[in-house]
């Protein structure tokens, strides 16, 4: 496999995806962010001194996919079709589980975006819940499925986060 980012001299580059065809294309990334008890019985009872940690994140979330482009610096800047973030609670991990779906109909795909978005996720419901558990710990960031293009589909079967 050859990295692409490169030019012949060996420096980065974006690149160049204007000769490939147009397809729909699906990533789906997960991740964790671990708690203390109290601090998920906070959330899940609406009673951060922040507001709706949820509802935040997941704006969060979706506005990080959007502005994927202007943070990595290789990354195309994508007419995003889609934009979904979900969670799941994990009390007896206290955890909160972090999806991504984002969808594109282009020429590159949106894995990044899908990366991202948990990220920004995740970094949310920590900034909202830091004044009273510190010790959170974001985890498990993972690409989990990845659909269109030229190099097919990507999946896997199982991912704890």
């Amino acid at each position: 496999m050859e990295f692409t980012h490169f030019n012949e001299e060996g420096k980065a580059r974006m690149v160049n995806v204007g000769q490939k065809a147009d397809t729909e294309r699906v990533a789906v990334a997960r991740g964790l962010i671990e708690m203390k008890p109290e601090t998920l019985k906070m959330i899940l009872e609406g009673r951060a001194k922040k507001g709706d940690v949820l509802a935040v994140s997941q704006v969060a979330g979706i506005m990080a996919a959007k502005e994927t482009s202007r943070i990595i610096p290789m990354c195309h800047n994508i007419f995003l079709t889609g934009a979904d973030i979900k969670f799941e609670i994990y009390e007896d991990r206290s955890a909160i589980g972090v999806e991504a779906r984002i969808t594109t109909v282009g020429k590159t795909g949106v894995e990044m975006e899908a990366l991202t978005a948990v990220s920004a996720a995740c970094l949310t419901i920590y900034d909202m819940c830091k004044a009273v558990d510190r010790g959170m710990v974001i985890k498990d960031i993972r690409l989990v499925e990845k659909r269109g293009g030229k190099s097919g589909t990507f999946k896997i079967e199982k991912c704890d986060a």
